[in-house]
């Protein structure tokens, strides 16, 4: 049977590559996105030996990047792909939940962290959350970025990067693995309106993508 997820009226499927070395878990992902409505699963690897090539051949939009592969891992799997196309959208899915893992893969550009044990159903969410912007994570895992971080320093208005106090709490959300819509949800406001302070805190960190505002939000300790 497969999974139907709502796509908009001439959305294409989102073009998804898997990086897998377990022959039984990365066939079963396979099944699982080819049996999937809305996802097109586009190339299943060992390991990221060819890795630029094949991105470059298959322009993915989502990559689900195991990190324990031979020859090449999925770390420096992850850091060749960000170089060569920073827009592809690579979810970390892993058995490792260590801080060392968590943190190298969240500052070369990861856009999400999930761990194997997530349900078939709570994947294909992340997956295309991930291509809608957001980044998915295991909740165990953001409660261990939220960890890193000194529990008494807050956002404040005076910080060096003069974020507002709505900014501090959307940034805090983005680290903390929120959709936009669900930052939408818990600030109650719109969407458009999470987009346009987004905007605004890439503007003040000097950065480029959300990847990049949560791995310095977590790195110089904004949050």
């Amino acid at each position: 049977m497969s999974l139907n997820f709502t796509q908009p009226m001439n959305q294409p499927s989102i073009k998804i590559v898997i990086y897998e070395d377990n022959p039984d878990l990365r066939e079963s992902l396979s099944v699982l996105l080819r049996g999937s409505i809305g996802f097109e699963l586009i190339g299943a690897f060992v390991n990221c030996e060819q890795v630029a090539r094949q991105i470059i051949d298959l322009r993915p939009d989502v990559v689900l990047m195991d990190i324990d592969m031979p020859i090449a891992n999925g770390l420096k799997g992850l850091k060749v792909i960000k170089q060569l196309a920073p827009q592809v959208n690579v979810i970390m899915f892993t058995v490792f939940e260590d801080n060392e893992n968590i943190f190298e893969a969240i500052c070369s550009g990861a856009v999400g962290y999930l761990l194997k044990r997530t349900p078939p159903i709570k994947l294909l969410e992340a997956i295309q959350d991930a291509n809608n912007g957001g980044a998915p994570m295991t909740s165990s895992i953001a409660r261990k970025i939220l960890q890193m971080l000194p529990a008494q320093q807050k956002i404040t208005e005076n910080n060096d990067y003069k974020l507002t106090e709505r900014e501090g709490e959307i940034l805090n959300l983005l680290v903390k693995g929120n959709s936009y819509k669900m930052i939408a949800d818990k600030c109650s406001i719109s969407i458009d309106t999470v987009r346009s302070h987004i905007k605004k805190i890439y503007d003040k960190l000097h950065v480029h993508s959300q990847t990049e505002a949560v791995a310095k939000a977590i790195h110089e300790r904004i949050v």
